[in-house]
């Protein structure tokens, strides 16, 4: 079949409609990156140097990427990685560790991760280190080739770094930093962070030992652009097999970035992120309401994708409250606007109840005193209360003091879409007196 007849196969809608999700999806899940970021060329030429000098010359180098969330620090690191590798000596020769503070929540954990990622679990055996220094030489000395006399260069990306700041003594840090600093093997150690004040946070002694290289990004993206992206990400491509069809959705597409209640949204998203991960999760919301039925985006399916990605989970879980939780919580936000906030415990959260009871002649609200505690218990379990201090654990637990974790408008809005809600409770709620 030659090309001209491709162009013009129409499909049934049901396989254009799966075409569409395969390819969006694909698109949304899975980012290509450019050969060379735009707009970053001074950093992405300054990282390549750095990362060519450990490689090829041994040189031990330590980096900081920082720069607010989507503004392209994993986008340069991973362009920069893409360019090194097409060179066989370095695909030969380097070695890559990718840890994630988020994950690698201490430096036990860190170092398992780092043992796997460089396959010496077998060199490593029931072998017992003094300590993590010991260990972490260990690791680098294992990665000597033949003579001993030179040992594969080693990349450690350090995703999150902020957060590798919070373990212990920061030893992983103060390790990785030290081998980096007295050349006892190649090693790179990038961090990528959102935190400007990322030098604040480490040790005297890890500070020293850090090179204070700084690569600093800025997003210079404008709504225009913004938007021209999503028309972009939600376009379908010339190749497309039912070009018609094709025609069809391109043009709808369109017309929705046009309209005037979609650019609103995409307003506000643009203006509390400019991460593309933020709106990938929009859009791929919006694409899983397309169907045979609705074989389009329309503007109240981005408008209904919207209101979800930033729905209050907090608020969200009233809505599966008890009627005894729920009044336990209305007692609380009282005590919090007669107290302006002052921490609360059961006991006074309990009198609270007991008076809304005692206006009432209905008993169905009267429970005992272990139902009651049960019901604060679950509602500090949902985080929605929290000790003011840990060490109150010893006190009673009745007497155990309490902060509420959500404030006036949560507990309102929720009220109003709680299934059924009692209208004694509700007029309780909304009553200015206790």
């Amino acid at each position: 079949m030659s090309k001209r007849k491709i162009k013009d196969v129409h499909l049934p809608t049901g396989e254009c409609i799966n075409q569409v999700h395969q390819i969006l999806r694909e698109r949304f899940c899975h980012q290509s990156f450019p050969n060379k970021p735009e707009g970053v060329e001074a950093q992405h030429k300054h990282l390549v140097e750095l990362l060519k000098r450990t490689v090829f010359h041994g040189e031990s180098n330590s980096v900081l990427i920082i720069g607010p969330r989507g503004a392209g620090k994993t986008m340069l690191l991973k362009c920069v990685l893409k360019e090194l590798l097409e060179e066989k000596e370095v695909q030969k020769n380097l070695l890559q560790v990718h840890l994630n503070g988020l994950l690698q929540t201490d430096d036990r954990i860190a170092l398992k991760e780092i043992t796997r990622q460089l396959q010496l679990e077998n060199v490593v055996g029931d072998k017992v280190f003094g300590s993590f220094a010991e260990n972490l030489a260990f690791l680098l000395d294992a990665l000597k080739k033949g003579d001993r006399s030179s040992s594969r260069p080693v990349l450690f990306v350090l995703d999150e770094f902020d957060l590798f700041a919070h373990h212990k003594n920061q030893t992983l840090l103060y390790n990785l930093f030290d081998v980096s600093q007295s050349a006892q093997a190649p090693i790179a150690v990038v961090g990528i962070t959102c935190r400007l004040d990322v030098l604040e946070l480490l040790e005297k002694r890890v500070k020293s030992r850090f090179s204070h290289r700084q690569i600093h990004l800025l997003s210079s993206l404008t709504f225009t652009q913004y938007v021209e992206r999503v028309m972009a990400q939600l376009s379908l491509p010339d190749h497309f097999p039912d070009s018609k069809f094709a025609q069809e959705w391109n043009a709808g597409i369109q017309s929705l970035c046009e309209d005037k209640s979609v650019e609103d949204v995409l307003q506000r998203h643009f203006n509390s992120s400019k991460d593309f991960r933020s709106l990938h999760t929009l859009l791929m919301l919006c694409l899983s309401r397309v169907s045979v039925a609705k074989p389009a985006i329309k503007a109240a399916e981005l408008l209904e994708a919207s209101r979800l990605c930033v729905v209050d989970a907090k608020a969200n879980m009233l809505h599966g409250l008890s009627i005894l939780e729920l009044c336990l919580i209305i007692a609380m936000k009282h005590l919090n606007d007669v107290y302006e906030g002052e921490p609360f415990n059961l006991q006074m959260v309990h009198n609270e109840f007991k008076k809304f009871l005692q206006r009432k002649s209905n008993s169905m609200y009267n429970f005992e005193q272990p139902v009651v505690m049960k019901a604060f218990e679950h509602l500090q379990q949902l985080e929605l209360i929290r000790p003011v201090d840990s060490s109150s654990a010893k006190t009673q637990r009745e007497y155990q003091l309490m902060r509420l974790m959500l404030d006036h408008s949560q507990i309102m809005e929720a009220l109003q879409k709680y299934p059924q809600c009692p209208t004694d409770v509700k007029q309780w709620a909304m009553s200015a007196f206790a």
